[in-house]
């Protein structure tokens, strides 16, 4: 069915009604990218300098030239008889490398999931010859990250004995160690009681050391 043609007038008002919806448009995207990709992270950023300055920048720990040692955040993959271990990592080829987070993505039925956990039981019953008790799933599993610095309590307390004999230190003096630095869960409600294995390292060689620091010059966290 054939259309009647616009009035000459109608072809003016067209193209103004869309240029007037354009301007209005255009301006509050202009405003909204300059409050949320300007204004908003830069007084957040000031904020957060101004409340959290230490966990703002990353929980750095630093030795005493200034030298980066880690991140409260971050794993380190601590070996020997000497020190606590962490969680294991799935990271690829470096352990708790922050350039690869990420988990196994294996399933809870997948064999190779199973060969995994049965090897690293065996090597930690083997390490800890006088455990006889459950292995606490975090020792012997990787975390969705692969980069969680923290362990369970339990699982930093049945560690106890190895370190004191590889240290030469009371095994209740480790013990003690341990437990002052466990930390309670957020708010007391939020996650589970945990030990960040770096501090705990930290703190470890400040004891082994007679309470002088370690030979590094390490700091402890506060």
């Amino acid at each position: 069915m054939p259309t009647e043609p616009l009035p000459p007038d109608r072809h003016r008002i067209v193209p103004a009604t869309i240029l007037g919806q354009l301007r209005p448009a255009c301006s509050v995207l202009v405003v909204l990218a300059v409050i949320t990709g300007v204004f908003y992270p830069l007084g957040m950023t000031l904020v957060t300098r101004s409340l959290f300055p230490r966990e703002s920048s990353g929980s750095l720990l630093r030795a005493a030239d200034g030298t980066v040692i880690g991140s409260l955040l971050i794993s380190q993959p601590f070996t020997g008889p000497g020190w606590f271990h962490g969680r294991p990592s799935a990271t690829g080829a470096i352990p708790s490398d922050p350039t690869a987070s990420g988990g196994s993505n294996l399933g809870p039925t997948n064999a190779a999931l199973a060969g995994s956990v049965a090897e690293r039981v065996a090597a930690i019953r083997r390490d800890e010859p006088s455990y006889a008790g459950a292995i606490p799933v975090d020792l012997v599993t990787t975390s969705a990250s692969g980069l969680d610095p923290h362990i369970s309590p339990r699982a930093a307390l049945l560690q106890v004995p190895r370190v004191a004999a590889a240290r030469g230190l009371p095994v209740e003096e480790v013990q003690s160690l341990v437990t002052a630095r466990i930390e309670p869960p957020l708010l007391g409600i939020l996650g589970r009681p945990r030990v960040n294995v770096l501090a705990l390292n930290l703190a470890l060689d400040v004891l082994a050391a007679g309470g002088r620091g370690d030979a590094g010059g390490s700091p402890l966290p506060p």
